[in-house]
């Protein structure tokens, strides 16, 4: 998502229908019930969730929950099947299968869905697998009903009429290069799999973790995938939810039309397996290519919603949940041994995992942080959490829940969840109380019980050489498939083959801020938005990286970093504590153009957590002691972003485009000198200069009237002093185009290659934004688009590839990203330059560009249905000098694109001669491939961009080459 909402500005039903998203057929209107409301409320103190649970004759279950709260609708179909059900050899089957219900059905061709949701202004398209069950999942416009609803009936039941061996190969590419980006080439991903192997014995199904091994993926035959869909993919074995702005009376009938003809399977036969029992410690060393270390400590505990699950989701939140917790005091904050701390209970069927997980700082000894995890862990099962811990662990869950049903798409999910896990889909309040009946003594009785040293694995990861199984080739995607390869499921009727038209749309509304200003300075933005009890808040300041002293990269960074580190009268743990007991969370941090501090909390807590957020704010004290502490763990996290190949891609292509001594050319973090460097005195000195009311913007979206939010800015922010000098002008020069060059950073072994390829853009303003979006959704920006089609869906040499634009204030960049595999390095980039020459040789056609356009324009409400999001995206804009409307204004901008502005915008903004590849990767396999494209000069950086050494240049025919 790129874009975050804000006011009601409408756009008329005649330019949506010419926009081919909706038609005027007035059988499909539904009544709208008391527009705004939301389904989930309180009752006799419970929060509780108004729905309807259906069950049709062929077994499918319906649940619907009616939320006018914005004009959509999410659909959630949950197929209660995953790795639990996989067959011996056959890990990672669920997940593929998962891939395989989007490669298109009897009715709708390959990679036509996508398309059509994008049409129709659909949001959160995807699929996910869980060890329990694998979720498909969109939102539409509440127009779009019964498109929906046709969309999810033919995945369900007529996927597998359109499987064959191309379409099955295709996917197996697509998952391997997922688990290469997501477990051999991601910092510790080896290690999770360590673990989970070692917790469960061969043949359980959690053993193999949700991603599956390469050997068994590519192993998968056409006749399993059959025999998967047969077993589990049916009526009898699925639920659909559908939460959101529709009349259920009508919902009713079409979930009968659609899902009631479909052929139920045989019953589903239970999953019977004992959870293992460590009597034992085992322990585990594994090396990787990370930088810093790491300690996992796992334990078996009881399922989800049985006796012990809630007590020990209370006990990691004590051990590890957030600032305020036991090990992030004695690892993170006292010791300074730790760089994070994570502790989870991690919930399923089976049987859970509690894990508590902990990176060290350079140098520190994993042997001494193990010692002081025991002393903690043993301690709680000796003595029971205080009542300020057991009420901050509550405070935490009960925002979170609560936060979690927000989107409508979070609730329908949820709803899900509670459906499969505790067979009942309003689970929500017994699920709460489940919480605050929990007392402190039953909490150290599970720890006690559950978390023994002899009855847990330890995983200790250290940098070294990274070792993996034998490399499994990738077979070459058949050229066609074979004859009689397809087979039916269900019955085909004629009526299915036409798409539904959707109905009468809304006017196109989005959140209105209105804005005012304080005496001194402060500009105040309320984004009214009463739905949920939750309120959002973001103080934004111009004072972000391009901000940044001449010499001093980070500091904009380092100052943000130092303010929740304590205030004139509040200590750093005494912040920490105060917003984990208000259920709040509270984070700062720093941008190319703005510092931020947000907020976000219950309605209830507001008033409290906006007045932590303006101490923190206003009076920041600086310690010497916070600061050392910091330094330490911001050089910390330079050594993690050296793990991590997208991220070095960003720091050279940043690096690169805007050239030394820029300000944005340097990492966000800064490097090591600057940080060694940074003191008391030049962080004070830039929060002074830049933290200032008449350089800030307050932006408050939610639960919470104009009155309230005017009162509390006057109580909370009048006094700020505005200082009587000028403010500072902060003017960084935009990056000059340059030649074409590639740039490659080596990382020997590396089985992907992180690739950026990019190039100077236009700064934030720019009238022809719109169309600048427009052709970049069709090229790069969408799943849909032109290059993560041909890349993913065609030729299986990536996960993902996508392309986007960075609009600063008076700068930007253009830039693909996305990784792909080693060895089609140098393909990969043949073929995404012969995608940019064919959206720079022609205008879009009426159709693509009525897809990608609708994409922007109809997706709108989709993209701005949190308070988070709503007040993140009004700060952004204030910060980059946007006028007022520039939100509301945008379903008139998008309507005004055409083929030709659209067409215009590539040729001006995309000029592949002038963009710079950046690679990371293995450099004595990916060198020979980028050299033999031809694109000159070569030059050879190290992780922070400098250059190491370069070949040298070519001639100005040679660097326009793809």
């Amino acid at each position: 998502m790129r874009f975050k909402p804000a006011a009601p500005a409408a756009i008329t039903l005649a330019v949506l229908i010419a926009l081919g998203g909706a038609s005027l057929a007035p059988d499909t209107l539904a009544a709208p019930a008391a527009a705004g409301t939301s389904a989930v409320s309180t009752v006799g103190g419970t929060l509780s969730v108004k729905l309807e649970k259906v069950k049709l004759a062929n077994g499918f279950e319906v649940i619907l929950v009616e939320d006018h709260r914005l004009p959509l609708v999410a659909f959630n179909m949950w197929v209660h099947a995953g790795p639990r059900n996989e067959a011996k050899g056959q890990t990672g089957f669920a997940h593929l299968f998962e891939h395989l219900m989007f490669a298109g059905t009897r009715h709708i061709p390959r990679g036509q869905a996508d398309k059509i949701i994008d049409a129709a202004g659909g949001t959160d398209s995807n699929g996910s697998t869980d060890f329990d069950r694998t979720n498909y999942f969109f939102t539409l416009p509440s127009n779009q009903l019964e498109l929906g609803l046709w969309l999810k009936s033919d995945m369900l039941g007529y996927m597998i009429d359109e499987i064959d061996s191309v379409s099955l190969a295709n996917q197996q590419d697509v998952v391997r290069n997922e688990r290469r980006q997501s477990v051999e080439n991601r910092p510790y991903g080896i290690v999770e799999e360590a673990m989970f192997q070692a917790l469960y014995p061969e043949g359980h199904p959690y053993r193999a973790t949700v991603i599956g091994s390469h050997e068994d993926i590519q192993s998968i035959k056409l006749a399993d995938v059959k025999a998967f869909a047969r077993s589990y993919y049916r009526p009898n074995n699925a639920t659909l939810v559908l939460a959101g702005d529709f009349d259920p009376a009508q919902a009713r009938k079409l979930v009968e039309k659609y899902f009631g003809t479909l052929k139920a399977g045989d019953p589903v036969p239970p999953v019977n397996v004992a959870q293992p029992r460590l009597t034992e410690e085992k322990r585990v060393e594994v090396t990787d290519r990370i930088e810093l270390s790491r300690l996992d400590i796992a334990w078996h505990t009881p399922a989800v919603f049985q006796p012990g699950d809630a007590e020990l989701d209370i006990a990691s939140h004590v051990l590890g949940g957030g600032k305020s917790s036991r090990l992030y005091k004695t690892l993170v904050y006292d010791k300074q041994l730790a760089q994070s701390v994570a502790v989870q209970q991690y919930s399923l069927s089976l049987g859970s995992v509690f894990s508590i997980e902990v990176v060290a700082r350079p140098g520190k000894s994993l042997a001494e942080i193990e010692k002081l995890v025991d002393d903690e862990v043993a301690n709680l099962s000796q003595n029971p959490p205080t009542p300020d811990e057991m009420a901050r662990a509550r405070a935490t869950i009960e925002t979170g829940t609560l936060s979690r049903l927000e989107k409508v798409q979070g609730l329908a999910d949820q709803i899900n969840y509670y459906n499969q896990q505790a067979g009942d889909p309003n689970f929500i309040g017994k699920d709460l109380a489940r919480y605050q009946a929990v007392t402190a003594d039953q909490v150290r009785d599970a720890v006690a019980r559950q978390l023994k040293k002899n009855a847990r694995v330890v995983v200790l990861a250290t940098p070294g050489e990274q070792k993996l199984a034998a490399e499994v080739p990738t077979p070459p995607i058949p050229a066609k498939a074979a004859t009689n390869e397809r087979e039916s499921l269900n019955a085909d009727v004629a009526w299915r083959k036409t798409q539904p038209k959707g109905g009468k749309a809304q006017p196109l509304a989005l959140p209105d801020g209105k804005r005012l200003t304080l005496a001194n300075g402060l500009t105040v933005i309320h984004v009214p938005n009463p739905g949920l009890p939750l309120v959002s808040a973001s103080l934004v300041v111009r004072a972000g990286q391009t901000a940044n002293p001449a010499g001093k990269p980070g500091l904009s960074s380092f100052t943000a970093g130092m303010l929740q580190q304590g205030t004139q009268s509040r200590t750093a743990q005494q912040i920490a504590d105060e917003a984990a007991a208000l259920g709040a969370t509270l984070t700062t941090g720093s941008a190319r153009d703005e510092a931020r501090i947000e907020a976000s909390s219950l309605k209830r807590n507001f008033a409290q957590t906006l007045a932590l957020l303006a101490d923190v704010a206003q009076h920041p004290a600086f310690a010497d002691a916070e600061i050392a502490r910091v330094r330490n763990q911001r050089l910390g996290a330079l050594s993690q972003q050296r793990e991590q190949p997208p991220a070095v891609a960003a720091i050279v292509a940043n690096r690169v485009i805007y050239g030394e001594g820029h300000p944005l050319a340097q990492a966000g973090l800064g490097d090591e000198a600057a940080i060694k460097a940074t003191d008391a005195a030049a962080l004070r000195q830039f929060w002074s200069t830049h933290y200032r009311p008449d350089q800030a913007a307050l932006v408050v979206a939610g639960d919470i009237s104009a009155d309230e939010l005017k009162s509390l800015a006057d109580k909370l922010f009048g006094g700020w002093e505005r200082p009587k000098t000028a403010a500072p002008a902060l003017n960084a020069e935009p990056p000059k185009p340059g030649a074409a060059r590639v740039v490659l950073v080596d990382k020997p072994g590396a089985p992907q290659t992180a690739l950026a390829v990019v190039g100077a853009g236009p700064k934030a303003g720019v009238a022809d934004a719109a169309d600048i979006k427009v052709q970049n959704a069709a090229l790069g920006g969408l799943f849909t688009s032109r290059i993560n089609t041909q890349l993913r869906e065609v030729k299986g040499y990536t996960y993902g590839i996508y392309s986007g634009y960075t609009m600063n204030r008076d700068s930007g960049m253009f830039g693909i990203r996305g990784s792909v595999r080693t060895d089609v390095t140098g393909a990969s980039l043949v073929d995404m330059f012969k995608e940019i020459d064919g959206m720079r040789a022609k205008p879009m056609g009426a159709a693509e560009l009525n897809r990608v356009r609708n994409a922007q324009l109809l997706a709108l409400p989709g993209l701005f249905d949190t308070n988070r999001v709503i007040a993140s995206t009004y700060a952004s804009e204030w910060a980059i000098g946007q006028p007022a409307d520039s939100i509301t204004s945008l379903p008139r901008k998008y309507g005004a694109v055409t083929a030709g502005s659209a067409y215009k915008a590539t040729r001006t903004y995309v000029d592949p001669a002038s963009l710079v590849v950046v690679a990371v990767g293995d450099k004595a396999k990916v060198q020979p491939q980028l050299e033999a494209l031809g694109r000159q000069p070569l030059e050879i950086r190290d992780p922070q961009g400098a250059l190491v050494n370069a070949t040298a240049p070519a001639s100005p025919a040679s660097a326009a080459k793809p």
